[in-house]
């Protein structure tokens, strides 16, 4: 779209812009950025000129000049000789004069909200990320030990579209183990834990199919049950703890959704782990409306407080699990699966032939060690979470006494609830401070969410300070410039398609 727009349309989608304590031309650049962020201001619009827009919001023109510049120099403003600037979304995003160097990519729109997805720009704490990076040496020597078997393997053809017998057999135990009695073809290998969740999609749903989730919920499975052309029933989580079991149980007898995507093992992003009467209720209510209930266990490893729960395939065969080595062990790994019926994998195996015909061989290897002494790393690893997670809700309670975090029961993340509706507002300006965040929008649908925002404690305590810090200084801002909050109160039209 192409036009122009006149200082005083532009002046009431401004507001109260000029009210904080932050030099005037900051302010009004800031706004306007925003107003084109959230699409308020369409892309390729000439704005007023200086001398226009500084006469009718009743400021010097070396105001507007200056702010102008500001969004010029961003790249939300172009420099064409002889004629009014027009708006756009320009590739990279600077961290701004007063911040650590590096650009973000606005190529990608989720990347307005802070999704995951692309790694944050040098210098910026990434907070946008609930992941841990590799277990060391554990890993390493996965690596290395696969590398002396990968020859007995390498007369074959290398294709095989369930996986290879050794690592199936490794997750099939640990599912026996766990009080879950599995074979190994149940188990189909998938290239991480969204790939699994795209193959069942694609077998078990259709265009316009429902797919019941909790709310909030994993990002990624939202993008993923929309790009199958399924649309989202969300059922709220209960403010503070557990599931509204009742609500789900309406909803299924009402909707009548194919399928339900669940995270009941500290759930992402609250942290929260669904007791075993929650789960029977939930298993009896998915079976009485027909649905098939998908779970997602890839945190269920990062238990911090030891409470002892069963998987929810414990309480029925007809639930297909989804787990994942992403979270346990390293991200960069992209080794999942799916555990379901011998009929079911045989049908994800068929579906998964439409999307590739089957993943690395090495990495899986490497699996296998992993899988078969999956309680190695974990002590460790879960005795610096457990420390992580006590500083960062210190600092919160600390530094940032009016916001409301839950304290996790597991996982990687605090879910926060915020004084005001500011999240996508500190999303925006969060790398102008340092950090990169996920704006609680994304973890949600029809724009819920703006009063919460996850945070990872991922982080050693250090860094978590200097990351809290900003996050302070953050809301400052935005307090000190209540237009800013209001303008993006709603998150960016460009954000989720």
């Amino acid at each position: 779209m192409s036009g122009s727009l006149n200082p005083t349309a532009l002046m009431r989608l401004l507001g109260e812009w000029n009210r904080g304590a932050a030099p005037a031309y900051r302010e009004l650049a800031d706004v306007v950025r925003l107003l084109i962020l959230d699409g308020r201001v369409p892309l390729e619009m000439a704005l007023p000129s200086e001398r226009a827009l500084a006469a009718t919001l009743g400021v010097s023109r070396t105001t507007v000049t200056a702010a102008y510049a500001s969004l010029r120099e961003q790249g939300f403003l172009s420099s064409r000789q002889g004629s009014r600037g027009r708006t756009g979304i320009p590739r990279h995003l600077p961290a701004g004069a007063n911040g650590p160097g590096g650009t973000t990519d606005l190529t990608n729109p989720e990347t307005l909200t802070g999704a995951p997805g692309l790694a944050a720009p040098p210098g910026l704490i990434d907070l946008a990320y609930a992941s841990l990076p590799a277990s060391g040496e554990v890993v390493h020597r996965a690596f290395a030990a696969a590398l002396t078997e990968l020859p007995a393997l390498l007369p074959g053809f290398g294709y095989d579209a369930v996986g290879i017998p050794p690592l199936r057999e490794a997750i099939a135990a640990q599912y026996s183990a766990a009080g879950v009695p599995t074979n190994a073809d149940q188990i189909l290998v998938t290239a991480g834990a969204q790939h699994a969740l795209n193959i069942v999609l694609r077998t078990l749903a259709g265009r316009q199919d429902k797919v019941l989730v909790d709310h909030p919920t994993y990002p990624h499975a939202l993008d993923a049950i929309r790009a199958s052309g399924c649309r989202p029933v969300a059922v709220a989580l209960p403010q503070g703890h557990g599931w509204d079991i009742a609500g789900m149980e309406s909803a299924m007898m009402q909707q009548r959704p194919k399928m339900a995507y669940v995270v009941p093992d500290f759930h992402n992003p609250t942290g929260r782990l669904m007791s075993d009467p929650e789960r029977r209720r939930l298993v009896q209510a998915a079976a009485a409306a027909g649905t098939v209930l998908v779970v997602d266990e890839t945190l269920r490893q990062l238990n911090l407080d030891a409470v002892v729960t069963s998987p929810l395939a414990a309480f029925s065969p007809a639930v297909v699990t989804i787990g994942s080595l992403s979270k346990s062990h390293w991200a960069g790994l992209r080794t999942g699966w799916i555990r379901a019926g011998r009929s079911l994998i045989q049908r994800f195996a068929a579906a998964r032939t439409t999307m590739d015909l089957g993943g690395p061989v090495v990495e899986q290897l490497v699996a296998a060690h992993l899988v078969r002494s999956l309680s190695e790393p974990l002590p460790a690893r879960l005795a610096a979470l457990r420390e992580n997670r006590a500083a960062l809700l210190e600092l919160l309670d600390r530094i940032l006494p009016d916001w409301q975090p839950e304290r996790p029961d597991g996982g990687l993340s605090v879910w926060c609830r915020l004084p005001a509706p500011m999240s996508t507002a500190l999303t925006v300006i969060g790398p102008d401070l340092g950090i990169r965040l996920a704006a609680g929008p994304r973890f949600g649908v029809g724009g819920a969410f703006e009063h919460y925002l996850r945070v990872p404690f991922t982080l050693p305590p250090a860094q978590l300070e200097t990351a809290v810090l900003a996050l302070s200084a953050a809301q400052a801002r935005l307090d000190a410039a209540p237009q800013l909050r209001r303008t993006l109160r709603h998150p960016p039209a460009v954000a989720i398609a």
